[in-house]
């Protein structure tokens, strides 16, 4: 019996030395698998180019009623746009036609309907302006712009200017 714990005794110590010993060698490593690789190029996104102005105003700005765009022009070169733009309903509809900017006021306030104007440009009868406000509520006739677009539109519109709304 005795030498039978001697051996199991003398194996204990033999797997307890083995296990915490230093390791000499460097144990085969185990097969990763290989990526699959594609010859196919990456995937690319493609941006359409913004609408150019369908108006034929050079200097001024351009309207599109059905694509709700304007866009303001200096010397045939689009300065900004296309910015979204709001529109009057039916029945009273944003005028399409060709103007001429006739006056503009900062802070304008409309008599006739007491609301606030910021960023007015004037280019049609009856007091059709160019002016801040919000895109998704309809306007009297005007064209309503984001408050920057506004505030671009009318530092970049000068009295005498061309306006084609279409």
């Amino acid at each position: 019996m005795r030498r039978t714990g001697v051996v199991t005794l003398l194996g204990a110590v033999l797997v307890t030395a083995a296990c915490s010993a230093p390791r000499t060698t460097t144990p085969s490593p185990i097969a990763e698998p290989v990526p699959l690789t594609t010859t196919s190029a990456p995937p690319t996104t493609t941006t359409a180019p913004p609408p150019a102005p369908p108006c034929a105003v050079a200097t001024g700005a351009c309207v599109s009623l059905a694509q709700r765009l304007a866009w303001l022009l200096r010397d045939g070169q689009v300065v900004r746009g296309p910015v979204p733009a709001g529109f009057g309903p039916p029945d009273q509809a944003t005028p399409a036609g060709s103007f001429r900017v006739v006056w503009k006021d900062r802070e304008h306030r409309s008599g006739q309907y007491g609301t606030d104007m910021p960023n007015s440009v004037f280019f049609a009868a009856g007091g059709i302006a160019f002016h801040a406000g919000p895109l998704d509520a309809p306007s009297h006739g005007c064209v309503h712009l984001t408050d920057a677009d506004s505030a671009a539109f009318f530092d970049g519109l000068n009295v005498g200017d061309a306006v084609q709304v279409l």
